[in-house]
């Protein structure tokens, strides 16, 4: 891509996306295979302009938690290959029917999905995100382009190279996925005010980039916040279930953002489950933030501060707090939940069907790790990411979350009185 500005870029893509929304289901999941295939074959490639990412970040002391989100191995590789190959097999959204009627005097309506048209994101140290993106934007006969930040800026580059050759042995203009990342700010600037060239915006990342994109932007924004994620121990959670659900929620990959961050226990509870649960995480290596009562319980734990209940942590940290009741678990979960995903574990049908009803976060599980939260998981092949606001589009964000809708109107002549 030799464009000298952000802005012809995004104009290019504009151009593209009406080629993309005119794509058949069969063409748009000709080209997934294709890019799935050219991320197999190129897998070498890939790893090794990865690798230039993480010495990198090592040397900027970046952390481990963004190391981990910035990695990409050979199982890595083949495992975006297959998200996209899910991605194609998914039904196609465009064209659906979502409703209509015929009006009294016979003209038939009907509201179908349709391509937003240029899907815009930006996001930091994910190069995952360059594929699954591209792959839900293509499918769904959208454009994409794609601001992944300078910590991937080699990963994404042999990414977007790889998907838009592929894009050219399907037959199909490469200039449906474009990045800006070569522009640094300028490019991210150029999306959040590309106002009649971005459709939508997505970010991904830290609250402060989400922040940014959110406050700054002159396009539509899907909000995805961070992911102050809570599990809830009542009282008569079983033992196997409270250590399996946090351990799992935490440990098994805590740089993500439905990993848990803070576990409220029931009071009665807490003598029983604070020790087992606290056990099991140091034992991984988890530090522990906890109150008054679980340093008492457990020993090694770091007396926790107001600023622990609104810690997004991203990596083996975590704080437990012991609460009188449901109902001051609902209370805390309130005053500090980023809206993201919560997860009550308990046996007391009551206490579960309250949890569900009256937490108002995008996802609300019961006896359920908290990273089940994952479009993966929810079957969507991929995901744009969770959104944790209330228009649009709410929780994981698949192929239906990038398409619109319009109204064709069908008659025989008829006109208004």
């Amino acid at each position: 891509m030799t464009d000298q500005t952000p802005q012809a870029r995004l104009e290019r893509a504009k151009d593209a996306s009406r080629a993309t929304a005119a794509l058949t289901s069969a063409d748009k999941a000709r080209v997934l295979e294709a890019i799935a295939a050219g991320l197999e074959r190129d897998a070498e490639r890939i790893i090794a302009a990865n690798a230039v990412d993480i010495d990198r970040g090592r040397e900027n002391a970046i952390g481990d938690s963004l190391i981990d989100r910035l990695r990409l191995d050979e199982k890595r590789v083949a495992a975006l290959a297959t998200a996209v190959r899910e991605v194609a097999a998914l039904p196609d959204p465009v064209g659906r029917v979502v409703g209509g009627h015929r009006m009294p005097n016979g003209v038939m309506l009907e509201q179908v999905r349709v391509p937003f048209g240029v899907v815009g994101a930006i996001y930091e140290a994910r190069p995952n995100v360059t594929v699954d993106i591209a792959a839900l934007a293509l499918r769904s006969g959208n454009a994409a382009v794609l601001r992944g930040g300078s910590a991937a800026r080699e990963s994404n580059t042999v990414l977007v190279d790889v998907m838009r050759e592929a894009l050219v042995a399907a037959g199909v203009t490469p200039e449906a996925i474009q990045t800006v990342d070569d522009f640094g700010r300028e490019g991210a600037t150029a999306l959040m005010q590309g106002r009649g060239y971005i459709d939508v915006l997505v970010p991904r990342g830290s609250a402060g980039l989400i922040e940014t994109v959110v406050t700054q932007s002159t396009v539509p924004v899907i909000e995805t916040g961070a992911g102050n994620v809570h599990i809830f121990l009542d009282e008569s959670a079983p033992d196997d279930w409270a250590r399996d659900i946090v351990m799992n929620a935490k440990v098994q990959r805590p740089s993500v953002c439905n990993a848990v961050e803070t576990v409220l226990v029931h009071r009665q509870a807490a003598p029983r489950l604070v020790p087992l649960v606290a056990s099991e995480l140091q034992s991984e290596g988890v530090a522990i933030h906890g109150d008054d009562m679980v340093v008492g319980l457990v020993a090694s734990v770091i007396p926790a501060t107001e600023e622990d209940w609104k810690t997004e942590y991203l990596g083996l940290e975590i704080a437990i707090k012991v609460v009188d009741s449901l109902d001051d678990a609902l209370d805390h979960i309130r005053r500090y939940s980023t809206g993201h995903t919560e997860s009550i574990v308990s046996t007391d049908a009551r206490s579960i069907e309250r949890f569900l009803a009256e937490v108002d976060s995008a996802v609300v599980m019961a006896n359920a790790s908290t990273r089940f939260t994952d479009g993966a998981e929810f079957g969507f092949g991929a995901e744009v990411g969770i959104s944790t606001q209330k228009l649009h589009a709410r929780g994981p964000m698949g192929l239906a979350e990038l398409t619109s809708t319009k109204w064709l109107a069908r008659g025989a002549g008829q006109t208004r009185a």
